[in-house]
């Protein structure tokens, strides 16, 4: 067996045993700490009995501004983001952990493949958890990490036990044991093409009934792995699938980038760079909060170096750059302009961001992808599809006035049937007869969503809402038949959750998770806020400023505005957005009743722009998509649709619309 500072071996013979050290993340952060620091006087076996940590979000596993680096520098930075951390930079790599273990749901939140190559660095090979989120895991396989939810063969492998690799993959299908037996995507890709390992001949049911779901996989099935006459893709068998769209921000192209050169040659060129988009609108208000930060010019010069390489990979490559807006910050979010100018239903889309699957609401299915995956869907167009299981939510009725898609989501978060682990990898299918009455942008808030509830994605079916959306764009229809794409009647889902649209209430998910979902009700003491923030790809679309401005305007009506001492913005996620609000009279209204608006930007979601926090003692309430501790600043963040988020920052503490008026009045 190889030391833990020599490169990953592969193939199907290698065995593995304990070699190094094994990081156990247990909830207690001292005992944490005390692993790293050389004081601990438990082993292994005797940590696995404390509680572990579930739902280690990729914000924990790397913050955000570390992701500027996307060399080895990223192995001092891991694990920096984690709650009540009692450890530096450098201490993981230091301690040098082959093996690191969690519970439930690891690797939640974002899409970015820093957070395990912050673990390959740190000399991590085995990664344990109860269970992972999809992502995260694809990102671990592709890169060389086997992960691994049997305690039973950590247990043998604390015991000094050396095991073949099968151990560790039995929960694997064929063809992602095969990846993992030639030590990643790219190693895989090299042995299908030099003939040093056989095809992988994936496996296919007779013909079924089908949901859109399988259906959209099914039409676009790679030629390397082609349906046989009278066959139906099968669930959980995995399949090389040929993306329409392409997409990666300044984040995440620079890492990509290198890759596709690396792996590809220096002349590789995009495969169809017409549908290979760029986006710069992670980072573009970052100069705005690093100038205040240590090491700030340093990580303002790493922001500019990112976004110079991507527009350089961009230009070269022929695919479409959206950079930099000349009123400031970005033309659009990427999920926002995915939506409203390019995806179309039946198209298969792919992300370097976990909210792809935003684009879900015009019925394609999109999902995010970590740099490895984008790397090679550059090249081929191809992506690995594990055709997944898929929960039907079916809707009934309609909302009550004064509450949205948000809540809807949030409820969706706490119920029974979707909480937990029982959603990972699994496709939320939103369907019934009230989606009728929910229009596209809160069909993209839902859709948006569907990642914190850890799914692969979400979609609704084209109906006429769809119709009505792309009938509005400028330019030649595209594939009108896909408007009639949809589930057949006999088609299987793995559950269906019935909704009762008229029972949902205001919600609000308490800081550290978006799982953490709550009745605004029941949110007892007086919750004051030093910020409010409404905006993200989540809370700057064009309805969600009808929200906020039917709430401004009652407060406009009273004479009432953000009292002294609080911070309130609304950031449009598009300049289309930016458009509909000054046609509305918005613009003026916000800045009325105080609040500052922000051009299109990810922002302050992603720790880089204003209405970040700035000290753990700061609380905000914002209408974005996920409040994972460090996620937006070292405060606390409370997670609310754009009604409450405007009620709040006119009441300046947590408040309902009901409270903020000091009647029953409804907007």
């Amino acid at each position: 067996m190889r030391r833990p500072d020599e490169p990953t071996t592969s193939g199907p013979d290698r065995t593995i045993a304990l070699r190094g050290n094994v990081l156990v993340l247990t909830e207690d952060p001292e005992l944490l700490a005390a692993q790293l620091d050389g004081s601990n006087v438990l082993t292994p076996a005797e940590l696995l009995r404390r509680p572990l940590r579930n739902n280690i979000s990729t914000d924990e596993m790397i913050p955000g501004w570390c992701c500027y680096w996307y060399d080895e520098k990223l192995g001092d930075y891991a694990y920096l983001g984690l709650r009540e951390r009692r450890f530096g930079e450098g201490a993981v790599r230091a301690f040098a952990p082959q093996v690191v273990v969690s519970g439930e749901a690891k690797g939640s939140g974002s899409s970015r493949e820093h957070a395990v190559y912050a673990e390959k660095y740190c000399g991590v090979q085995l990664v344990f958890a109860r269970s992972f989120e999809r992502i995260y895991q694809q990102n671990c396989r592709n890169v060389g990490i086997v992960t691994c939810d049997d305690f039973d063969v950590l247990g043998a492998l604390l015991n000094g036990e050396e095991l073949p690799l099968e151990a560790f993959t039995r929960s694997a299908n064929d063809m992602e044991r095969a990846i993992i037996d030639l030590g990643g995507l790219f190693g895989f890709n090299r042995g299908h093409r030099d003939g040093k390992r056989p095809s992988i001949r994936p496996v296919f049911d007779g013909e079924r009934p089908l949901n859109i779901v399988e259906k959209i996989v099914q039409s676009r099935l790679s030629p390397r792995n082609g349906l046989p006459g009278g066959s139906s893709v099968r669930v959980g068998e995995s399949y090389f699938v040929e993306a329409d769209v392409r997409f990666s921000h300044e984040y995440v192209t620079p890492m990509a980038a290198g890759m596709f050169t690396q792996q590809f040659g220096a002349e590789a060129t995009l495969s169809d760079p017409e549908s290979c988009y760029f986006f710069q609108d992670h980072l573009s208000l970052a100069d705005q909060v690093l100038t205040r930060r240590p090491r700030g010019l340093e990580l303002i010069e790493r922001v500019h170096n990112l976004g110079r390489r991507q527009e350089e990979f961009a230009t070269l490559g022929g695919g479409r750059f959206i950079g930099p807006s000349d009123n400031g910050g970005s033309r659009a979010i990427c999920h926002n302009y995915i939506v409203e100018n390019v995806a179309w239903p039946g198209d298969v889309i792919i992300g370097t961001d976990s909210h792809t699957c935003t684009a879900g609401a015009v019925g394609a299915l999109a999902f995010g992808v970590g740099a490895t995956d984008i790397a090679n869907a550059w090249y081929n167009r191809e992506i690995l599809v594990k055709v997944p299981e898929v929960i039907r939510i079916n809707l009934v009725g309609r909302l009550r006035q004064g509450v949205c898609a948000k809540d809807l989501m949030l409820t969706l978060l706490a119920h029974p049937m979707i909480e937990g682990s029982q959603t990972l990898g699994k496709v939320l299918l939103f369907s019934g007869p009230g989606c009728s009455a929910t229009n596209m942008d809160e069909r993209a808030t839902l859709c948006n969503m569907a990642v914190e509830a850890g799914g692969m994605t979400a979609l609704f079916e084209p109906d006429d809402v769809t119709r009505g959306h792309l009938s509005e764009r400028p330019g030649p229809a595209r594939d009108t038949g896909a408007l009639a794409l949809a589930s057949d009647r006999e088609a299987t889902y793995s559950s269906v959750v019935d909704i009762a649209l008229a029972e949902v209430e205001p919600m609000v998910a308490l800081p550290g998770d978006p799982r953490n979902a709550v009745p605004l009700a029941v949110v007892h003491g007086d919750v004051k806020v030093d910020k409010v923030y409404g905006g993200s790809c989540t809370g700057g679309k064009a309805y969600d400023m009808d929200m906020y401005a039917s709430v401004f305007e009652l407060a406009r009506s009273r004479g009432m505005a953000v009292p002294a001492g609080v911070q309130a913005y609304i950031q449009v996620g598009s300049e289309a957005v930016m458009k509909y609000a000054v046609e509305r009279g918005y613009i003026t209204l916000f800045e009325d009743v105080g609040v500052q608006v922000l051009p299109p930007s990810c922002g302050a979601c992603i720790n880089a722009g204003p209405g970040v926090s700035e000290s753990p003692a700061e609380v905000t309430v914002s209408a974005q998509n996920r409040n994972f501790p460090g996620r937006s600043g070292p405060g606390q963040v409370y997670l609310a649709s754009p009604y409450v988020v405007a009620a709040t920052a006119i009441s300046g503490r947590l408040s309902s619309v009901e409270t903020m008026l000091g009647t029953e009045a409804r907007p």
